[in-house]
């Protein structure tokens, strides 16, 4: 029961961890590229990355940490993987409409569970199903304004919505099948996922804005914002592979829809973005979908534990807010720490 109880503690921390540094990254980058002019997210995404892995070298050479090698070729494509897929959804945000582009993101959860049930061999139940379609209505209503479709713009959110439900995916099974936690996964792979992203980032930015990264003029408020960006992106960065390891890539996406609940809120509280009564009702049917999705996914949960040899024979996605999660079937002692 007291590891129970400290496994149920870790998943509450990542995820308020994680809701707690996304909110403060997207109201920081708001500030940074709405009001101050710094229109560059890919490149900054590529910062963030090279902030995040030099911070966790620094963890680890004071010992906070142990690196344990994966094999190198799993590394190498899973960061390029990574890095491919925050540009494709950086260019799927340029050349879409905003509302297409939340349509993009509504869609990473079903591809999610398809690619689960199909390649994974995983059962979602109909509660389950159920709760998503409800909370992925709600996050729809609330943030889809507009649908404007071009054909290069569709191309660019399929190729989105693939590299990162594979990328999810892997993150969690990558940590489960080669028993790695979620900050040595992340220090082996945050330099594959920079390089990429600093080589392309440039040119992906100067497409969509049409102006040079390198000849901008950097203020000391915006270096300053920068900065903070930076930092608080270690958090964000650490705490998505935690809560993708601990929990599911599904009940991660759920999150990410109650951040973009918890952005609209805070944007109309501390921004005084315009908010209408389709806002409001959009945001509580997407937390209704949640807590049911969370419910759904504890009561399932307690149902493996009470039957463990149907559950061995029938695996669900059963990852809950703050429901217990047993980890599912480990492989151990493998020759080779490979997947791909």
């Amino acid at each position: 029961m007291g590891e129970m109880s400290s496994f149920q503690l870790g998943i509450i921390g990542a995820l308020f961890l994680s809701v707690a540094s996304s909110v403060s990254i997207v109201i920081c980058n708001k500030a940074l590229m709405s009001n101050l002019g710094f229109p560059f997210a890919t490149t900054l995404t590529s910062w963030h990355l090279m902030v995040t892995f030099c911070t966790l070298h620094a963890a680890q050479r004071f010992n906070l940490f142990e690196s344990k090698p994966i094999d190198m070729k799993t590394v190498v494509l899973f960061g390029i993987l990574n890095g491919v897929s925050i540009g494709l959804l950086n260019l799927s945000l340029g050349f879409n409409s905003i509302g297409f582009y939340q349509m993009t993101k509504l869609a990473i959860i079903p591809f999610t569970v398809l690619l689960e049930t199909i390649f994974l061999k995983k059962q979602f139940s109909q509660n389950i199903k159920l709760s998503l379609l409800l909370l992925l209505v709600g996050v729809g209503i609330a943030s889809i304004t507009d649908l404007q479709l071009n054909f290069v713009g569709t191309i660019l959110s399929l190729l989105a919505i693939i590299t990162t439900c594979v990328g999810q995916i892997l993150t969690n099974t990558i940590q489960k099948r080669l028993n790695v936690s979620s900050t040595q996964l992340l220090y082996q792979s945050a330099p594959f996922q920079a390089a990429i992203l600093f080589v392309s980032g440039p040119l992906v930015d100067q497409l969509l804005t049409k102006q040079n990264v390198f000849a901008y003029n950097y203020s000391p408020i915006v270096l300053a914002f920068i900065i903070l960006s930076c930092i608080i992106s270690v958090s964000v960065n650490f705490s998505t592979f935690l809560v993708i390891g601990k929990t599911s890539p599904v009940t991660y996406q759920v999150l990410g829809h109650l951040k973009t609940c918890l952005v609209l809120t805070f944007g109309y509280t501390l921004l005084h973005d315009p908010f209408t009564d389709r806002n409001i009702v959009g945001i509580l049917i997407a937390i209704f979908g949640m807590g049911l999705y969370s419910y759904f996914c504890t009561q399932e949960n307690k149902k493996k534990q009470a039957d463990p040899l149907g559950s061995q024979m029938k695996e669900k996605d059963a990852a809950p807010f703050l429901g217990p999660q047993k980890e599912g079937h480990e492989v151990k002692n493998l020759n080779k720490d490979s997947l791909v």
